[in-house]
Formats: C-alpha cells, sequence, structure tokens
C-alpha cells in the first residue's frame, strides 16, 4: 500500500458502507480519513434507530428532552429533514457518499451486487441474520467478485451461544464487566455515562483489519472475509481486571477516579456558577515531594505515614480530603499550570465549549469547519492524527440521505435516467425516509 507522497494512502478504494450505531460508521469514517470512498448504502424504506437519529422524524418536543449527542440538533430543532441534522450520526459522516437502494426489492439487490462487483470492500455490523435473509453472504459476494473483502463487525461473533445477540456498546461492556469496573465505588452500574469505549475500539480494530486485508490482496490477487468480534475485541480492555482474576484470584472492584498504585484524584475548584474540578495524579516519591512542594509544605503532609507510595495509597480517602481542601477556592486552569510547572501531573476538567478554546487543540488544528445543507456550518473534531506524507483533507461535511444517488446510479452502474425515475417512484431510492 506504498503511495506517492501527497496521495492519501486508501485513493482510488472504493468501500460499501452498510454500518449502523457508532462502531460501524467510525470504521468507515477512518477509512473515509485516509482517502477511500466511502459510499453509504441506505433504505428510505427502513429506519435504522441509533444511526440518523432516534427517529426518523422525532417532535421538537422529544429532541429537547434527549442528551446532547442524541438530541443536540442545531437550535434543537428537527428542521424539514432531522435525519441529516443528527449529531450523533453527523459526528461520523464526513467525506462519505450515501446512496439509497431498497435491497428487499428484486431490482435494488440486483444493483447491490452490480455495485459489490466494482467495490474493493463491504462493511458492516448488523446483527447476524440481518445482510444472510437478504441473501448478502460472503459466498454470493465472494462469486460477484473475488477481490471484495467483506468485514462483518458482529456482536459477539458468527458462532456459539450468543451468535444472534444483538447489542450496542452498553450491552457489551455490560456483558464484559467494563461497566462494573468504571463506575464510581459509592454508585451503581447504572449510574455510568454513555461513552463507550468498545465502540471507538471496535470500529478503529476493523478499520485496520480491512487495511491489512487490502495489503494481503496486494500479493494474493484474491479479498477475504474478516470477522471483528467486538466483544471479544474489547475484551482488551479487560486485560488487567482477567489477568488478576486468574492469577490472583481476585475479583477487581471499581475505582471510580483512583488508581491502585498513585494518589490520583478529581478535587473541585472554584465554582462560577458551574462546578469546576481539577485532576492531580502523583505516582511516585519524586512526584509526591513535588506535589508537597507546590502545597507549600503542609504540616498535613509531612505526616511520615506519608512517606511510601504504598502507605498513601491505603490512606488515600484522608489525603483526598486535604487535597479538596487546598484546590476548592482556586481557579481550575490557573492551578493545573502551578502544578504542571512544579513537576506535577495535572490538568482541567473542561466541557465541550472549552474545549473548542482549548490552546493546544486550537493551535493544532483540530477542530474543522464542516458544514452540509440541512445542519448548516458547524465545529467538528478532526482527524486523530497528521502526516507529513499525505494530507488529513475531508472533501465534504456529513453526508446527507441519498446526497449521491445520481452519481452512482447514472455514472457507477450506467442505469438510464428513465429507469431511475421508475426506481424513485417504485421507493426503491430517495432522498427521505418513507415512514
Amino acid at each position: 500500500m506504498t503511495t506517492a507522497k501527497g496521495v492519501r494512502p486508501l485513493s482510488g478504494v472504493r468501500i460499501l458502507d452498510m454500518t449502523v450505531a457508532w462502531a460501524g460508521p467510525y470504521a468507515t469514517m477512518l477509512l473515509a480519513d485516509l482517502g477511500a470512498e466511502v459510499i453509504r448504502v441506505e433504505n428510505i424504506n427502513v429506519f435504522p434507530s441509533m444511526s440518523r437519529g432516534m427517529q426518523a422524524r422525532p417532535s421538537r418536543e422529544f429532541i429537547r428532552a434527549q442528551i446532547a449527542e442524541v438530541g443536540g440538533y442545531p437550535d434543537r430543532e428537527p428542521g424539514k429533514r432531522p435525519w441529516n441534522r443528527c449529531p450523533f450520526f453527523n459526528v461520523h459522516a464526513r467525506s462519505k457518499k450515501s446512496v439509497t437502494i431498497d435491497i428487499r426489492h428484486p431490482r435494488g439487490l440486483e444493483l447491490f451486487f452490480a455495485l459489490a462487483a466494482i467495490s474493493d470492500a463491504v462493511v458492516e455490523n448488523n446483527p447476524m441474520e440481518t445482510l444472510e435473509k437478504l441473501g448478502l453472504t460472503w459466498e454470493r459476494l465472494s462469486a460477484i467478485n473475488e477481490r471484495l473483502i467483506f468485514v462483518r463487525m458482529p456482536a459477539f461473533g458468527n458462532s456459539g451461544p450468543y451468535r444472534g445477540y444483538r447489542a450496542l456498546g452498553t450491552h457489551l461492556e455490560a456483558f464484559l464487566g467494563q461497566t462494573a469496573l468504571r463506575r464510581y465505588q459509592d454508585l451503581d452500574p447504572s449510574m455510568n455515562n454513555t461513552t463507550f469505549a468498545s465502540d471507538f475500539l471496535g470500529g478503529a480494530s476493523a478499520a485496520q483489519a480491512l487495511l491489512l486485508a487490502l495489503i494481503q490482496r496486494g500479493s494474493t490477487g484474491r479479498g477475504c472475509l474478516v470477522e471483528v468480534s467486538q466483544a471479544e475485541n474489547a475484551l482488551a480492555l479487560m486485560a488487567e481486571a482477567i489477568m488478576d482474576c486468574t492469577a490472583n484470584h481476585r475479583e477487581r472492584e471499581p475505582l471510580g477516579n483512583r488508581d491502585e498504585f498513585a494518589i490520583q484524584g478529581c478535587y473541585p475548584c472554584r465554582s462560577d456558577g458551574t462546578d469546576k474540578w481539577i485532576n492531580i495524579r502523583s505516582s511516585t516519591d519524586a512526584e509526591w515531594a513535588n506535589l508537597k512542594r507546590a502545597m507549600a509544605s503542609p504540616e498535613w503532609a509531612e505526616d511520615p505515614a506519608f512517606d511510601d507510595v504504598i502507605s498513601r495509597r491505603s490512606r488515600q480517602d484522608e489525603i483526598d480530603t486535604h487535597i479538596a481542601a487546598w484546590t476548592r477556592e482556586k481557579d481550575a486552569w490557573e492551578l493545573s499550570r502551578w502544578l504542571q510547572a512544579k513537576g506535577v501531573t495535572a490538568g482541567p476538567v473542561i466541557d465541550h465549549s472549552s474545549a473548542f478554546e482549548d490552546e493546544q487543540l486550537k493551535a493544532r488544528g483540530f477542530f474543522v469547519r464542516l458544514s452540509n445543507e440541512d445542519c448548516g456550518e458547524h465545529l467538528y473534531p478532526g482527524a486523530a492524527w497528521k502526516s507529513e506524507n499525505f494530507p488529513v483533507d475531508f472533501v465534504r461535511g456529513p453526508v446527507r440521505l441519498g446526497e449521491d444517488n445520481e452519481y452512482v446510479y447514472l455514472d457507477l452502474l450506467g442505469v438510464s435516467r428513465d429507469e431511475y425515475e421508475r426506481l424513485k417512484d417504485q421507493g426503491v431510492l430517495g432522498t427521505e425516509y418513507r415512514l
């Protein structure tokens, strides 16, 4: 996969995106960032919840009752085409194309196979039986295109007693024990937030798997089937806990903001009407000495009982009370800079609006302005990397439903204009959900 300088690595690679919710679309976003032509294959007669929103046409009241990641439509308004305005979808929809094909329709299925015949890969993360019921199997796809790579991302894999189980990130992390471990000690698992590391890890792993399959195809000339079991993949997050249980017969307890081997916590700072917090960590004797000096060597910190890491960790409740009393009347940003200058690991807890103003992120150009016709222009998180050898740019903002129908049907598939209009009348294609 060597490319000339200035050319994106996946330029010329076409990927059919049949993903839903988060992990799958995140995988194809990463591939689009690398230059692949990613074409989302969508269906105007089926609305996949948790993809382009919770509902195709949510009311204003419904939107305003949701948390920001689901209900943060521009101005909290559904607009004329809500499915093109949902933040949950738009955050990973950059640089993609969208074609609508009802593959349950005989001609729609025929056209999908024709598109697969001129593509390099298909990526999907639906329940195992969903595509199989439609005849979209690896055997049939590989017979049509022997160079095709088929990446599947089932929750629990294509074998075993959990084969047919449906799951989102929340279910996977609860099943694996991650939810129980990442909670606060004084709260039950239901109080966790809705950020699921298994989604990001699954998406990144699937993207990497496709890259490896492309490298292999460069040697063999043939595609392959790749299965990324999201549950098994996310077990990497539990490695320490699993080894602790295996080797020491010890069940891990939740740590909240703490760490097993360091003094670490999230401490209150001076409020401006909203809570402000700072994270502070001290993992070695030298770092503890730096923290004591930064606090002007208070009497309590000179207690010989705090002279070693193990003793400090065993009395963290007491230490936390003292540190919190010291941080409570200080500005989180000013204190963070002060501590860092003194050799202490520290950083403010920031919200989304503060992230946009963060000097480091601004200097790196992390946030980028993207737009589409239905939601206007907004700042979005940019790529997770920079490269001296190829540009990391975004050819368009969040893709709208069916935005590239004419390109796919007329240019790629060679469908006549008359048939294109007939298929539109039959509901095989369109730009609005028929629900």
